[in-house]
Parts: structure tokens; C-alpha cells; sequence
């Protein structure tokens, strides 16, 4: 399928440009014509009209020859197929496939782009440009479109099975135990769980000394039938004031045997899922059924819609704070070119690279899309539309044809009859 090309306003000033250009060379070359007849007829009884005659005649042999070469470009001459005409209409593809293989050979020339980029010198000027706010808000706000429409055009299925994938490979799969042993140990022997222990007692120190009613039910449930109530009531009074000094004195002293014992079984935990192969299979197991647990998969499908919603929702607000961090990173970022002159030619030395990568890779590629482009056109249009660029041009070869013909024939004609006489 060819592609038809349509005419535009400047198409028809130069369809005007060339027509007054034709008629000029055209009026030129009747001239011509018109004086050889004369001075034909007349030479006889005025024999200086001889040179006239070779004058007139060079001048028709120049401007007809040339405007042969000028039509054959485009068109046959007067309709006829005269062989090696219409050579554009012709040879279209040809040209096309030329054109294409000099950009690609001189325009897409790796070293040529990447040396062209290097010293263009661009990231101090981009970092100004960025560094102004209505700059980097407007950068964001053209960005914004594609993050939206992205994230939009993205199936959730696709993603959350991506992520399963990922989780497969990342964290199912390899090993825990042994990195979770050795900071297990870290931990303890840094001092750092010793925050949290804390919080731990004292908040059962807090809900014994406030919930003395669990330890009366406690001992109520565990006693003998036959024991009286008062006697219940005073060993859970007892009970519950033992429990209460016990987390105490935890809480308050830290060398306590507990915590003691609580450290030395925390670092034997440590060890044990570094060697221990039952607890490290025990360990891998629960971490397996956890991730498997439809509850977690479900909360995984949540937490990424979360997500895209929100991004999406910030994306599409100006004021968000996801909008004004990124306006703030961008003007971050050109301040940062400007007057990083490290980084910014780490930037342009990347930028350099990559395009000449790109160049290398797919520079024919690209400059196909020229002789592709020229290969859909219709012909005839084609020959049409380049003559409407050119033609107007072309013409002035045909009226310096016949200004250089009349010359040289009354140059020959002189010479020849200053050399062997009438």
C-alpha cells in the first residue's frame, strides 16, 4: 500500500515558484528559436548574422539538451519512454535504500555521535534548566501521564505473580536459618534485645499487677474441690505478690538469673539454626508455611493494590507529597549538574556511550525507516513532491544551458571561421 501525500500552503507557493521559473526558461529557449529562424534566413544578405545564427543555435542545442536532463529526472519527455527517463519515479526504492545507507554510514556513525554528544556539553545546562521549579514541576507533571497510564495498563495477576516468583527465588528458597542464627547471636552479645526484654516485663509486670482476677481463676480452676475458697483466695493473694516482685526484680535488675538464662538460650538458638540440622529444617519449615499461608498471599494482593492505587491517586495529584518529592528531586538533581562538574561529566560521558551503543546496535535499523518510508510512497507523488523541493532550483540549469550554449556555439562558430575562412 502506498502512502498518498497531501498539499500543503507551502506546496503551492513553490508549485508557483516552479511554473513562473518554467515559463521563464521556457520564454528563453522560443528567444532562441526565434532568433535562429531569423538570422537563418537572413544571413545571406547580412552574412554578420552568421554569427547570430551559431549563437541562437548553441543557445537551442544547450537549453534543449538540458531541459531533456531536467524532465528525464522526473518524467518522460513529452510522454515518451525514452530509456534511463522518469529516473526519480523510477528508481525511487533505490534512491531510498541510498539515502538510507549514508545516514547510516555517515550520520549514525558511533564514534561520530559519541564524540558529538561529549562535546555538546549539555548536563551544566540541563542542571540550570532542571534546577528552576516551574522547570522540574513540569517535567513531573509530562511524566506523570506515563506513570499513571503505565501502572494502569499493568494486570494485577501478572504482578502478583511476579512477586511470587521473586519471593520463590529470593526468600523461599534460599536458606534463612543460618543468617538469622548469626544475627541472632550478634543481637544478644551486642546487648541490643536488651530493650525489649525490658518492654516485655514491664508489660507483664503491668497486666499481673493490674489483672490480679486471672490469678484468682488460675488457682481456683487448679485447686482440689475440697480445699476452701478463703484458702484459694489467699494462696492466689500470695501468688500473685510472688509474681509480681518476681517480674520486678527482672524488670529492675539487669544481671538477673533470668535474663541470664534468657541470653544463654537465645545465643543457643543462634547456634543451633547455624548447625543444628533438625532445628534448621524446624526453622525452615515454619518459614515455608508462612509464606504459603493463604492469609499471607491475600494480604500480598492487598498490600500491591494499596500501592498502585496510591501511586496512581499521586501521580494524578499535583499536591500530593509523592508529586512534591519528586519536583524536589528533580531540582535536586539540577542543581547537582550545575555545579557538580564531576558528575555531571559521569552523566554526559554515560549519555555518550549509551547513544553510541544504541547507534552501533541499531543504526541501520533506524536509517531503514527511510528507505521504508520512501518505499510506501507512491511514485509518481514522490517524483512530484521532490520536483515541488528542487524544481524551481533545476530550472536555472536550464536557462544557464542556454545562456552557455549561445556562448560556446558563437565561441566555435568564431574559431572556426577565424581558423578555415567562410
Amino acid at each position: 500500500m502506498s502512502i498518498s501525500f497531501t498539499s500543503s500552503t507551502s506546496d503551492e507557493a513553490r508549485r508557483a515558484g516552479l511554473r513562473r521559473m518554467q515559463r521563464v526558461a521556457l520564454a528563453l529557449l522560443i528567444v532562441s528559436a526565434v532568433v535562429f529562424c531569423v538570422s537563418f534566413a537572413l544571413q545571406g544578405a547580412h552574412p554578420w548574422l552568421a554569427y547570430v545564427r551559431a549563437a541562437s543555435e548553441g543557445a537551442l542545442v544547450g537549453g534543449l539538451a538540458d531541459w531533456f536532463a531536467v524532465t528525464a529526472l522526473f518524467r518522460h519527455p513529452m510522454g515518451i519512454p525514452v530509456p534511463h527517463t522518469a529516473i526519480i519515479e523510477k528508481k525511487k526504492d533505490t534512491i531510498g535504500e541510498s539515502l538510507s545507507e549514508f545516514i547510516a554510514e555517515n550520520f549514525l556513525s558511533p564514534d561520530l555521535v559519541r564524540e558529538k554528544i561529549a562535546r555538546w556539553g549539555f548536563a551544566p545546562r540541563l542542571g540550570r534548566w532542571l534546577a528552576e521549579p516551574e522547570h522540574a514541576s513540569d517535567v513531573v507533571a509530562r511524566l506523570a501521564p506515563g506513570v499513571r497510564a503505565g501502572l494502569a495498563t499493568l494486570d494485577d495477576d501478572d504482578v502478583q505473580r511476579l512477586i511470587a516468583a521473586l519471593a520463590r527465588d529470593h526468600i523461599v528458597e534460599p536458606a534463612w536459618a543460618p543468617t538469622v542464627g548469626l544475627l541472632l547471636e550478634d543481637v544478644v552479645a551486642a546487648g541490643h534485645h536488651t530493650a525489649l526484654v525490658d518492654v516485655v516485663v514491664t508489660r507483664a509486670e503491668e497486666y499481673v499487677r493490674e489483672h490480679p482476677g486471672v490469678v484468682d481463676r488460675l488457682v481456683g480452676e487448679r485447686a482440689p474441690a475440697w480445699v476452701p475458697g478463703i484458702v484459694n483466695v489467699l494462696v492466689a493473694d500470695r501468688v500473685h505478690a510472688e509474681l509480681v516482685g518476681f517480674l520486678g526484680a527482672v524488670r529492675q535488675d539487669p544481671d538477673h538469673s533470668v535474663r541470664r538464662s534468657l541470653n544463654e538460650y537465645l545465643i543457643k538458638l543462634g547456634r543451633d539454626l547455624q548447625g543444628d540440622p533438625k532445628v534448621i529444617a524446624a526453622f525452615e519449615g515454619f518459614k515455608k508455611g508462612a509464606i504459603d499461608d493463604p492469609l499471607v498471599r491475600q494480604l500480598a494482593g492487598r498490600g500491591w493494590a494499596t500501592i498502585k492505587d496510591f501511586l496512581i491517586s499521586s501521580a494524578e495529584d499535583p499536591r500530593s507529597d509523592l508529586r512534591v518529592a519528586a519536583v524536589g528531586a528533580v531540582e535536586t538533581l539540577g542543581r547537582r549538574l550545575a555545579e557538580d562538574r564531576d558528575l555531571a561529566r559521569t552523566v554526559e560521558t554515560t549519555a555518550a556511550n549509551a547513544a553510541a551503543s544504541l547507534v552501533g546496535a541499531y543504526g541501520h535499523e533506524i536509517a531503514s525507516i527511510v528507505s521504508e518510508t520512501v518505499a510506501a510512497w507512491d511514485a509518481r507523488e514522490a517524483s512530484e513532491k521532490i520536483e515541488l523541493q528542487v524544481g524551481r532550483d533545476l530550472q536555472f540549469i536550464r536557462i544557464n544551458g542556454t545562456v552557455v550554449g549561445a556562448l560556446a556555439g558563437l565561441v566555435i562558430f568564431a574559431v572556426a571561421h577565424a581558423a578555415f575562412g567562410a
